[in-house]
């Protein structure tokens, strides 16, 4: 059964390439369970790039090698390129001096100056042809209104990082009981033909009754539906929740560590 309630998601670093004996099945191999060309998953090896200059376009605030997401939306940061002369310039530009800035899908060698904030490893995981979503009849979507309500159940699971506007990251849904949000999971980062399962919380008083499977299942019909596949950040240490992903129909695709560096 999937956990209902993760543990907490950093932000994302990637990990180094792993040695053969220890790399996750390769994209679109039968080993993941997908029969999705391996080109077709790059664009999930810098996911929060090709979100801000794609799909989240609009919400982008940056440069032309760094672009960012408000600080009441979401903490992730796309860079375009980490061996570019000019990328660590271009992150200074847009965050200043002294500012914790996420990493994502990449493990740079950091100039003179930074400094790393924190670094956990994780897990990012795929669909795979065994995946069977379908619309939850007890789930309802989510919006501005509902804000207040999402924050309140984020703050006692703590699922990860969630702002005051990240629902604007695409569609979220939850469960009520007696008028309270008691459950909810939603979409955040969507690198292009993909969309990110994300934010699965669920209250302490009604776990163990399938609602984060549930909800996932329901949030990936409709990624399905406008012809997106779904995929899962997690941290590595939360085994249960990496083994309720990949019974629902997730495999590993890469592992990671998640983290964060500090700007001079």
């Amino acid at each position: 059964m999937l956990q209902d309630s993760p543990a907490p998601e950093p932000l994302h670093i990637d990990a180094r390439p792993k040695a053969p004996t220890d790399a996750a099945p390769a994209p679109g191999s039968s080993t993941a369970g997908s029969s999705t060309p391996a080109a077709e998953h790059a664009v999930l090896d810098n996911p929060a790039w090709s979100s801000l200059t794609g799909h989240h376009r609009h919400l982008a605030e940056g440069n032309e090698h760094v672009l960012r997401y408000p600080g009441d939306v979401s903490p992730f940061v796309g860079v375009r390129d980490w061996e570019h002369p000019d990328a660590w310039d271009a992150i200074l530009e847009v965050f200043g001096h002294g500012a914790a800035v996420s990493v994502s899908h990449a493990d740079p060698l950091l100039p003179a100056g930074w400094t790393p904030v924190f670094s956990i490893p994780g897990v990012q995981l795929v669909q795979t042809d065994r995946l069977a979503p379908r619309p939850d009849e007890e789930a309802i979507e989510l919006g501005e209104e509902d804000s207040a309500d999402m924050l309140a159940l984020v703050e006692r699971t703590r699922p990860g990082p969630f702002a005051p506007r990240t629902h604007e990251l695409g569609r979220y849904v939850g469960i009520r009981r007696e008028g309270r949000l008691i459950a909810m999971a939603g979409e955040r980062l969507h690198p292009e033909g993909w969309t990110e399962i994300s934010a699965v919380a669920v209250d302490e008083a009604h776990r163990r009754q399938g609602l984060a499977s549930r909800l996932v299942l329901d949030v990936a019909f409709r990624i399905q539906e406008r012809g997106d596949r779904a995929l899962l950040h997690a941290s590595a240490e939360n085994t249960a929740a990496i083994t309720g992903y990949e019974r629902l129909g997730f495999a590993l695709r890469r592992r990671l560590t998640f983290g964060a560096v500090r700007t001079p």
